[in-house]
């Protein structure tokens, strides 16, 4: 053994001899620490056990009027970032509030669903009925349940994926105003919703098929405006903190292709935002399982991709290749019908990693569609209603 190797040896000795004599030091630090980590998971977890859940679903008219721009509306008035106080947190487990929107088609019959926490089950009804006068709300049972039967797993077949985003947040998608939704004195017959596609699959399925589309939102935390600040500054390709005028100048130097962008962005990010987790399974009895139908499924949202901008893509699918294949695949089935059900994604017990989409963003791919949407099983109601409740809040 040379001698640098010795005295390399003897330097970690006396090292890890050192460690070890200050352990009263270190160790109830690393302990504290842990402490402090199981005591927030523990506390998120019992208020997460506590909550009480509902699920409203919503009954159409034959005729809705209002553009995507109603539910971009409704989807303001949900927008809360409160976080409790330093007690409510770390004593209770407070945690800021999420929804879940969902687009279900259940042996060919389509369904729309919010569900949400029981103490926002007013104010929910109350802001849909305010932009929806002529909509029925209804408190559903889980459709989820049918997984619970002890026969599920034998009869049925399963494939889900989540979502995410292409590029960078504050590039937006192609939204509802893009397809010309805002324009009222468009006719019905020639508007063009990206949402009918999702609405005609879904009415395609046959016996003993279905197919769950879930979008879990809760109002972000993150300094959304100043993402985007950043993201123009890097388009522009200029040192960040430059101030207004050599700003200008830089803008009129663009190319204007450049300057459309740096515009989306503006737009986008002057918008209140949502951290989003997005997912859709398909289920079906093993006889009428269809694989082909996946290819369908996945192909749904790239309607709302923007070539220069942003768009979706397929995520987490329960697909996966080489070793241990069935094994693999039935852990990950189970990971992404138990946090369907569960629906989680930003807390325990199934956090998820999210991105940020803004309300026009999220009005474009769930709002309730007019005529446009002619599919025979779309569960609509026949007759207008005469109004909302009039005991809902103000």
């Amino acid at each position: 053994m040379s001698f640098s190797s010795v005295l390399t040896k003897d330097f970690l000795l006396k090292s890890l001899d050192i460690l070890i004599s200050l352990y009263y030091i270190w160790l109830p630090i690393i302990l504290a620490i842990i402490f402090w980590e199981l005591w927030v998971h523990y506390v998120r977890a019992r208020y997460i056990n506590n909550l009480s859940w509902i699920l409203l679903e919503m009954k159409l008219p034959r005729d809705i009027a209002k553009s995507p721009r109603a539910m971009e509306v409704f989807l303001n008035s949900l927008h809360t970032t409160r976080t409790g106080n330093l007690i409510e947190q770390y004593w209770n487990g407070f945690l800021t509030a999420w929804f879940s929107l969902e687009i279900v088609g259940i042996n060919g019959e389509v369904h729309f669903y919010i569900y949400t926490q029981k103490f926002f089950r007013k104010v929910v009804e109350a802001q849909i009925y305010a932009q929806y006068p002529n909509v029925e709300i209804i408190e559903a049972s889980d459709y989820t349940n049918i997984s619970n039967k002890p026969e599920f797993m034998q009869e049925w077949n399963m494939f889900g994926s989540e979502f995410a985003l292409i590029a960078e947040d504050a590039y937006p998608i192609k939204t509802y105003i893009d397809y010309g939704l805002h324009e009222t004195a468009t006719k019905e017959e020639q508007k063009t919703d990206p949402l009918t596609s999702l609405i005609e699959f879904l009415g395609s399925l046959g016996e003993d098929e279905q197919v769950w589309f879930q979008i879990l939102i809760r109002a972000t935390k993150k300094k959304w405006k100043e993402e985007g600040e950043k993201l123009i500054e890097k388009i522009m390709g200029i040192k960040e903190g430059v101030d207004d005028k050599n700003m200008i100048q830089a803008l009129g130097g663009l190319h204007p292709g450049k300057t459309d962008l740096i515009k989306a962005v503006q737009k986008s990010v002057s918008k209140l935002g949502y951290d989003v987790n997005m997912r859709m399974i398909y289920i079906a009895k093993k006889e009428v399982y269809d694989a082909a139908k996946l290819v369908s499924m996945l192909l749904l949202t790239k309607q709302y991709n923007s070539p220069n901008l942003n768009g979706f893509k397929p995520v987490n699918a329960t697909t996966v290749d080489y070793f241990f294949k069935k094994t693999r695949e039935n852990l990950r089935r189970n990971i992404m019908l138990n946090a369907y059900k569960n629906r989680s994604c930003f807390y325990i017990p199934y956090p998820r990693k999210t991105f940020i989409l803004n309300t026009e963003e999220l009005a474009t791919i769930y709002h309730f569609p007019g005529r446009v949407a002619e599919t025979p099983t779309f569960g609509r109601i026949e007759a207008k209603k005469s109004g909302p409740p009039s005991n809902l809040p103000i």
